[in-house]
């Protein structure tokens, strides 16, 4: 098999040190508490939609320190709480189409998908950033942690928490969060800074440790990195320490619930050794990693997995 990073008995033990600053807890409690402080401003547009056993709506919050952001609520029809799972997508993409989430709401879960502020879909980001970004998202702030792209999109994914629990429908009891590449790092950050999810399932997350993406991906999105360490070579310094802050491998030990994830050793995208460090790095007792050692950054390989836990942890199914 062709090695793209680590043999996979390094990558079993691979643990990488953390890179948190001194004020690193501190900085995600004032986050969280000026996240607190904004009004959520929840709203839900009932729509039609042709599957008779789902109820279906638009709904949307307001973004963390600017924008609103935007999202699918479908629910099975039968009235009262039911465990509730919430989406977040992968980079550069959108919620998707209500279709995309039938086969859990027809299962009996409350479904929220959400739009990452200013990517491809309905949610808006009206925060300022300092100069200066190149294309894409992910240098937005890069000098001014409390002002960067991520923190803010952090912040958007557990206020969908705050969001989940104003809605009929949802057992707040029962939340899981799930997501691919950029959507299983939401995943993985909201659960790390908030106590109220139930299980988190990871699919190939980024944003795992930079140092080492950047190390061996010259793939899109890292790009967006590299040209503005190519363009500003003096502020690399500075701009890894904003990264530390987002970094999950710094984030993932506060991680306490039921975690699922999974690699692929072909993937240069989101690096395997970065991944599995994370992954090591999660103090949960109940946690697994599906790996799959042909396969390069796919989605949807470990979907019959996904149903098995999200039955077992929201629906109490053994």
């Amino acid at each position: 098999m062709h090695i793209v990073d680590m043999p996979q008995e390094e990558l079993n033990r691979c643990n990488f040190q953390h890179t948190t600053q001194p004020d690193f807890d501190s900085f995600w409690e004032n986050c969280l508490y000026e996240s607190k402080q904004q009004p959520l401003l929840p709203k839900v547009n009932p729509v039609e939609y042709t599957v008779p056993g789902v109820v279906v709506s638009e709904v949307s919050y307001e973004a963390f320190d600017g924008g609103r952001i935007a999202g699918w609520f479908i629910a099975p029809r039968d009235p009262g709480p039911k465990p509730t799972l919430i989406f977040y997508h992968s980079y550069g993409g959108t919620k998707g189409k209500v279709s995309d989430y039938l086969k859990w709401a027809l299962q009996g879960f409350t479904c929220l998908a959400f739009d990452v502020r200013g990517q491809g879909g309905d949610s808006s980001d009206l925060a300022e950033y300092p100069p200066t970004s190149m294309m894409g998202w992910l240098t937005r702030g890069l000098m001014d942690p409390r002002r960067y792209y991520l923190v803010r999109c952090y912040v958007d994914a557990i206020r969908a928490i705050d969001l989940a629990e104003t809605l009929d429908g949802v057992n707040s009891e029962c939340i899981g969060l799930s997501g691919a590449s950029q959507g299983g790092a939401l995943a993985l950050a909201a659960c790390s800074m908030d106590r109220r999810p139930r299980l988190c399932m990871a699919e190939l997350p980024a944003f795992c440790h930079f140092g080492r993406t950047f190390e061996l991906s010259r793939e899109a999105p890292w790009t967006e990195y590299i040209e503005y360490f190519q363009r500003y070579p003096e502020r690399i310094e500075e701009a890894m320490r904003t990264l530390s802050y987002v970094e999950l491998n710094n984030l993932t030990e506060h991680v306490f619930c039921p975690t699922l994830m999974n690699v692929c050793l072909q993937d240069t995208v989101t690096i395997p050794s970065t991944i599995y460090s994370a992954y090591n790095h999660l103090r949960t007792a109940e946690k697994s990693i599906e790996v799959f050692p042909y396969n390069e950054h796919e989605y949807g390989l470990m979907n019959e997995t996904m149903i098995r836990w999200a039955r077992a942890y929201l629906m109490d199914e053994d």
